[in-house]
């Protein structure tokens, strides 16, 4: 009792406590010593010199009952089994021996230790471990991880240390025949170079061949019997690029009659419609377009290029890719007029001349032909000096010059008379591919882009630009238009945004008017702007169609026109709401 203290009062006694004063208590008592633990908490109320047992629980104090990682005091008897029981499991390897912590993972899978090791040598045990298949182990010397039995057969050697010595690679190459005189093609002496054979393969074919045994499908046999001829010198003309050397242009015309009842062609501009194809391109207010009015077929590829006929706007022109021009009736019948062949690729671009009676086209057979609208004959030919492929053509503007720009896939623009097919001028700044020209300021000057991402400035028969521009954030402008009012130039520029340029003296971009919400990233599609400059177009990588207020540059409309991308778009010059569209499918769609 004295090891217990005389107030301990064990919990199984059900009598009250006698007071020690009196001297009641007796050596036979009851005591426990160790009581069984229990979800009990036990409260003891002193008062003065009486001790009172209070079997009752304290929900207030049941937190003492779990035992923290920091405590170091116990609130209960804990029996000895549990004390001196040792630990269950495996051991964690990421503990802590100094508190309950765990060690911190240098890896996801779990601790890397750093070694040292250059990086040549990691390269060899790297590669020796991808072709043979073990590596040396860098945390134990002299140990191997991977295939130790192909270690062992290898002795432990890396590639590098495989190798072939110096001599042993000179005498490989002593055995090998000599590269030979690149100046000599056949005979003694001939050139090989590194085909030159090694003698021992040269050997063998020779044993095979008197043996009369077939070799297998990657050896060569070799008749002694034939004597190898001397070779001529084949000309670089004849691995040269195919030219069209037939020069034959034919013309097919598809329509109901050719000529009306009073003889006139398809040339004459109608008059007996409810709008005058003869006034003045923008005098009218323009709407953007709701419905689709009519289709074109004929073409088998994509379509390159749509062009109104100046000013009237009676006649379409379309270039494909399937090497032919077509000529349609916008009005009337809508019918295919006149188709017109003569390239023998992909037709890149085509323009009218002013007056509309003739017209070019540029392909990629490196040719560019003048034909006449009317008949379809082919007036002309030309062709750079270069033989470069033609990948836009522009007429100039005014009726009295005969001439035509056109730009180049070897970086110029090259000017051409149509008269005596000569080429006059030639403007050769550019670093990449010519992608537009637009001409500016009345006509006497001229615009460029390139796939070099600039944009120049020309004075027209002057080849030194008069201005650059080139930005670190600039993308290619792949098509331009000029705005009616003669002030601006939209670009369509390759991430996915139409840019603005001032086509005065300063030509500087207005950056407040950038029209977005469209894709064009990876293709050349059209931009137009309406004949009165309200609203703005572009086809879409989509297959859509988008239009836009020139003023505010926002998105006005969006229309699904076609399936694949849409790379051609242009305004109707005389007409107020009307369209026309074409695509990668092949097929012209007239929208109202």
């Amino acid at each position: 009792m004295a090891l217990l203290g005389e107030q301990y009062i064990s919990s199984d006694e059900d009598n009250e406590v006698p007071d020690s004063k009196d001297g009641a208590a007796t050596a036979a008592s009851p005591v426990v010593a160790a009581p069984d633990v229990s979800l009990d908490v036990w409260s003891y109320y002193l008062e003065d010199d009486e001790v009172t047992a209070n079997s009752l629980q304290d929900p207030m104090r049941l937190s003492l009952m779990l035992a923290k990682p920091t405590d170091t005091t116990l609130t209960y008897n804990v029996p000895y089994e549990d004390l001196a029981r040792p630990a269950q499991g495996p051991s964690n390897p990421y503990k802590s021996t100094q508190g309950n912590a765990l060690k911190r993972k240098s890896a996801l899978t779990g601790d890397a230790q750093e070694a040292v090791i250059s990086d040549a040598t990691f390269t060899a045990q790297h590669r020796t471990f991808q072709s043979l298949g073990y590596t040396k182990d860098p945390s134990v010397y002299g140990a191997y991880v991977g295939d130790l039995a192909k270690a062992q057969a290898m002795g432990g050697r890396d590639v590098i240390q495989m190798r072939p010595s110096k001599e042993d690679s000179a005498a490989l190459r002593r055995k090998r025949q000599k590269k030979g005189d690149a100046s000599i093609v056949d005979g003694e002496g001939a050139y090989k170079g590194p085909w030159a054979r090694y003698q021992d393969d040269q050997m063998y074919e020779d044993e095979a061949a008197l043996g009369e045994e077939e070799l297998a499908s990657d050896e060569e046999y070799i008749e002694e019997a034939l004597v190898p001829a001397r070779g001529t010198v084949v000309s670089k003309l004849a691995s040269d690029y195919q030219d069209d050397l037939t020069n034959t242009e034919t013309t097919d015309f598809h329509g109901t009659a050719q000529y009306d009842y009073q003889g006139r062609t398809y040339m004459h501009v109608p008059q007996d419609l409810d709008i005058d194809l003869r006034k003045e391109p923008g005098t009218q207010k323009n709407y953007i377009p709701k419905k689709l009015i009519h289709t074109w077929k004929s073409h088998t590829k994509a379509i390159n290029a749509l062009r109104f006929f100046p000013n009237s706007g009676h006649l379409l022109l379309s270039a494909s890719a399937d090497t032919k021009v077509k000529l349609w009736d916008v009005y009337h019948a809508r019918e295919l007029l006149r188709t017109y062949s003569g390239h023998t690729k992909s037709v890149t671009d085509t323009t009218f001349s002013p007056s509309g009676t003739h017209f070019l086209t540029g392909s990629y057979d490196r040719h560019m032909k003048l034909w006449d609208t009317e008949t379809g004959s082919c007036i002309s030919r030309f062709q750079t000096s270069t033989k470069a492929v033609p990948h836009v053509l522009r007429f100039h503007p005014s009726s009295d010059i005969h001439e035509f720009l056109v730009g180049t896939s070897d970086k110029k623009i090259v000017q051409f008379d149509t008269r005596s097919g000569e080429m006059t001028q030639e403007y050769d700044h550019h670093l990449q591919a010519v992608n537009t020209i637009t001409f500016v300021d009345e006509n006497r000057r001229f615009i460029t882009t390139s796939d070099d991402k600039s944009l120049r400035a020309w004075e027209y028969n002057i080849p030194v630009p008069i201005k650059y521009i080139a930005e670190p954030y600039m993308y290619s402008l792949v098509r331009a238009s000029a705005h009616p009012n003669g002030k601006s130039v939209a670009f369509q520029s390759g991430d996915n945004q139409i840019v603005v340029y001032a086509s005065t003296d300063r030509f500087r971009q207005n950056r407040k008017k950038s029209f977005r919400g469209h894709n064009n990233a990876g293709y050349a599609i059209d931009v137009g702007i309406s004949p009165d400059g309200q609203f703005l177009m572009s086809g879409d990588s989509g297959g859509f169609v988008c239009f836009w207020d020139w003023k505010s540059c926002k998105m006005w409309h969006k229309i699904q026109a076609h399936e694949g991308a849409c790379v051609c778009a242009q305004w109707h010059p005389q007409e107020s709401s009307k369209v026309v569209t074409a695509g990668l499918e092949g097929v012209i769609k007239y929208w109202d």
